[in-house]
């Protein structure tokens, strides 16, 4: 049965699920499609076994604990719905509709499991969310009319890309195959620009290992060499841009002596990669979502805008700068704003601790449906978070697969199906497919589509319009541009819809690309380090760190750390250490290496609590935001202590042991 994977990576890639005797077998990608290419990543290739978990929420559940407790009873669909629309109805009444909050993101990127839902919190006149909690910098220049991408596929033709801040073969692997295409096809260079040496960094011709937070330095160093050599492509730029002048004006500071000195970058790697990407026709920048995640996110993301239209790569075709893409799909639509009865409040989702712990916010959130989200391991300021969640006058309903961090602080737990169970439609923020997904086998348990569940729900809170009674299939069809019904989707299983390329150079120059050039964050006085969070091999944020392949592939919740920072610190290899700031303290493994930065600690992966020493590496995190809401996860500096005294030897991770003596 053709499908796709519905997680919240840029491949969205296209599947096909073998059955036997009414059960999913294996999952395999497809071979026919562009963009897959019958190849599926470490995370989701054996995603029959999250349907068939042992720990699979196969039936609606009601608190029966303190919240948190992870207490449970089982009920009936409609003793769970009566009690959320009672409960609903009740605050309504008292507090209006406002109090009730609707929070979702993309655990599941398909239009019915994402919106169909939200047809009934608008239609009640709910608070609404506005923002993200990753890449919302990129959101703000792509507002302005920054364009953040093009086709990936037509990367095969850069003669140079730099991959700044992106680990491909660890979360876009299908990407990777084009950018090594353009190195064997068009003899391109590539080059990745990244704190850690990541598996996509030592899989390049370079790696150019810079200080986190330094990413616009080392922008602004570029294109400082650009103007100086007279690389700059001024003609194209002027066509494009109204400020050009004072970007110049803004980069004449950033020598490459001073860069260095910044970054940690030689000066002589800053020239050389100046006079690469001025002289490759075309070039490309492809940014991660990491080096956005600081207080100074939008600045980032306009540096590297500037680069790529300042270098004139714009005009080429395979030239400029992807953060990211998607096909021509109206996924709101299925969501039907329309049916808002009046203009309502709309609340920013990175400061959920905020909101939910407030004492200002009028009406305050009493209600809180969460689904595709588990904002206790995700959000930042996770402490608050969970003070929110743990909050006895909150009513709180989790639509899940499993009981993760989040719902066992829910009063009612609704199970939910898994993609090989029910009929959605899948966009992409990575390429310009539309994938279809078809039922591979019928639902486990009592599980429902969030379709069927907003079927069911609504009448109970007296909602009767048509939208309302609309089959999966009809919610989907919503979001199709003009022309394209499912019939198309299901000749292939899927439709590319590809947008038009960015207009530049038509002479109507329009956007800005001049603003600060920040520094990186200080450390607090003390013995601190920058903590990094990257997403791991393994785990899809917060998904599959419950799944049994998937965790014993990540051993344990690991800590990397510069040799030269532990030495200091008299820390030995595979040792348990505690990662603590004022805020929160959590547990890791040592793992002593030379691929990162020194000053820098990283720990890869969404963890949940219930692993040993809770790693959940956002209880460390503040509440702190770039000026367009980016969560400043990267801002983030924690103290590193040994947890016990050391012994004379320990084992380290390869088998061999490190000695005190």
């Amino acid at each position: 049965m053709r499908g796709c994977c519905p997680l919240d990576c840029q491949d969205t890639c296209s599947w096909v699920a073998h059955v036997e005797e009414g059960r999913v077998v294996r999952v395999e990608g497809a071979k026919d499609h562009p963009f897959t290419r019958g190849a599926l990543c470490a995370k989701v290739n054996d995603y029959e076994q999250r349907v068939y978990a042992p720990d699979r929420l196969l039936h609606p559940l009601r608190r029966s604990g303190p919240k948190g407790s992870g207490e449970f009873d089982r009920i009936s669909w409609d003793e769970a719905l009566d009690f959320i629309a009672s409960g609903f109805l009740a605050i309504i009444d008292e507090s209006g509709a406002e109090a009730i909050l609707p929070l979702n993101y993309l655990g599941s990127m398909g239009v019915v499991q994402r919106r169909a839902l939200m047809r009934i919190f608008h239609a009640l006149g709910a608070s609404r969310l506005h923002g993200s909690i990753c890449g919302a910098a990129g959101n703000v220049l792509a507002e302005e009319g920054h364009p953040r991408g093009f086709d990936p596929e037509e990367i095969v033709h850069s003669r140079l890309v730099l991959l700044w801040g992106a680990n491909l073969l660890s979360t876009s692997h299908h990407h990777w195959h084009f950018v090594d295409r353009a190195r064997r096809q068009s003899g391109a260079r590539i080059v990745c620009i990244d704190p850690i040496r990541t598996r996509t960094a030592r899989a390049c011709d370079e790696h150019v290992m810079l200080k986190p937070g330094s990413d616009a330095v080392l922008a602004a160093g570029i294109a400082h060499v650009l103007f100086a050599e007279e690389l700059a492509d001024v003609a194209f730029a002027r066509s494009a841009v109204v400020d050009l002048d004072a970007f110049r004006e803004q980069v004449v500071p950033w020598t490459p002596e001073r860069v260095s000195a910044v970054c940690g970058v030689e000066a002589d790697v800053v020239v050389r990669l100046a006079r690469e990407y001025g002289a490759a026709h075309p070039a490309t920048i492809r940014c991660g979502i990491a080096p956005q995640q600081t207080r100074a996110g939008e600045s980032f993301v306009r540096a590297l805008a500037a680069l790529a239209i300042v270098g004139g790569h714009w005009r080429h075709r395979g030239g400029g700068l992807f953060i990211e893409a998607n096909p021509v799909l109206s996924e709101a639509s299925a969501a039907r704003p329309d049916l808002l009865p009046r203009e309502t409040r709309s609340l920013d989702m990175a400061r959920l601790g905020e909101q939910l712990t407030s004492i200002a916010l009028e009406p305050p959130i009493r209600a809180l449906m969460v689904w595709n989200h588990n904002p206790a391991v995700t959000q930042p300021d996770s402490v608050r978070v969970r003070e929110g969640l743990a909050r006895e006058d909150l009513l709180t309903v989790v639509v899940e697969h499993f009981l993760t961090d989040t719902a066992r602080y829910a009063d009612v737990v609704l199970p939910s199906t898994t993609q090989l169970e029910h009929f959605d439609i899948v966009g992409a923020w990575g390429h310009h497919y539309i994938s279809l997904n078809e039922p591979a086998v019928p639902p486990q348990g009592e599980a429902l589509s969030h379709g069927e569940i907003m079927r069911r729900l609504a009448p109970r809170l007296g909602l009767d319009h048509p939208a309302f009674r609309e089959s999966d299939e009809e919610i989907a069809e919503t979001a199709l541009p003009d022309g394209i019904g499912l019939s198309t989707l299901r000749e292939n299983g899927w439709y590319k819809t590809t947008p038009p390329p960015p207009a530049f150079g038509d002479g109507s120059a329009r956007l800005t690309i001049a603003g600060e050039v920040p520094l990186p964050a200080s450390a607090p006085a003390g013995d601190m380090l920058q903590l990094l969070t990257p997403k791991s091999h393994y785990f899809l944020n917060s998904s599959f760190a419950n799944m049994g392949r998937q965790r014993t592939a990540m051993k344990r919740p690991t800590l990397e750390m510069h040799a030269a920072d532990a030495a200091m610190r008299g820390l030995l290899d595979a040792e348990e250490v505690e990662i603590a700031n004022e805020r929160a303290a959590i547990r890791a493994w040592l793992r002593i290496t030379e691929d990162i930065c020194p000053g820098v600690v990283a720990l890869a992966g969404k963890w949940w609590g219930d692993a040993e020493g809770n790693p959940v590496a956002n209880l460390l995190t503040a509440s702190a935001w770039s000026p367009g809401g980016q969560p400043a996860y990267n801002d983030t500096f924690v103290r590193i202590n040994s947890v016990q005294p050391p012994a004379f030897a320990r084992p380290s991770l390869d088998g061999s042991f490190s000695s005190t003596a």
